[in-house]
């Protein structure tokens, strides 16, 4: 049986996360903490926090929205975006998505004891607009709101929350990782094609889309 790349990453992310429920020393070992990053050179924090998760609740809605871009990104990239090359880069974008998007909040707060952060929110945003970049016609819910919006406005839309919930800071969530996670896999899918020299133009690819939705 053929697993996807996509369905690998969900099975080693709920694994890890599961057993650290019960586990506050994979916690402690994993968990994004910037003082022990400039202070002892722990840099694969970056990385494992993304295995962990705070409850199901959280580990689920990161793995659902995972599944279901994720299988799309990861086949779009390996057919037609970047043919033979795709599946290596669809890992490549998850794995550095993880590391730029917790950049802002390392310099922010690599002296902050008492800062901790956990979760892969930051890569699956990276996919999700990713995948928003390849098709934005996608329909996409938010809160209360079922699957009606389109990609291309839901995506500024999100961004716009995110960055006032941000300001607020109240919330415990890393909205920053959010934000710059997204810009990574926008600015990822464009400058590999650019870089790669695909016959895929996403730019111009995403704007005869959006035309299209509006019958033009």
């Amino acid at each position: 049986m053929h697993l996807s790349i996509t369905v690998i990453i969900i099975i080693i992310t709920c694994l890890v996360s599961l057993g650290a429920f019960s586990n506050h020393k994979i916690v402690d070992d994993l968990i994004f903490y910037p003082p022990a990053i400039s202070e002892r050179n722990q840099w694969y924090r970056f990385f494992t926090c993304g295995l962990i998760h705070a409850d199901l609740a959280h580990l689920a809605f990161n793995m659902l929205s995972l599944y279901m871009f994720g299988e799309f990104v990861e086949e779009k990239f390996s057919s037609e975006v970047y043919a033979q090359n795709g599946r290596i880069l669809y890992i490549v974008m998850y794995v550095a998505a993880l590391f730029v998007c917790l950049l802002p909040t390392y310099f922010k707060h690599k002296n902050d004891s008492y800062y901790k952060s956990l979760g892969a929110s930051g890569a699956v945003s990276a996919v999700v607009f990713a995948g928003m970049l390849l098709e934005p016609r996608v329909r996409v819910g938010l809160f209360f709101i079922p699957p009606i919006i389109p990609g291309y406005i839901f995506g500024p839309l999100y961004l716009v929350i995110s960055t006032l919930l941000a300001k607020k800071g109240r919330d415990g969530i890393n909205h920053s990782a959010h934000i710059w996670g997204a810009a990574f896999g926008l600015a990822f899918v464009i400058i590999a094609c650019y870089i790669l020299k695909t016959e895929y133009q996403p730019v111009q690819e995403f704007i005869e889309k959006v035309k299209s939705d509006f019958g033009n």
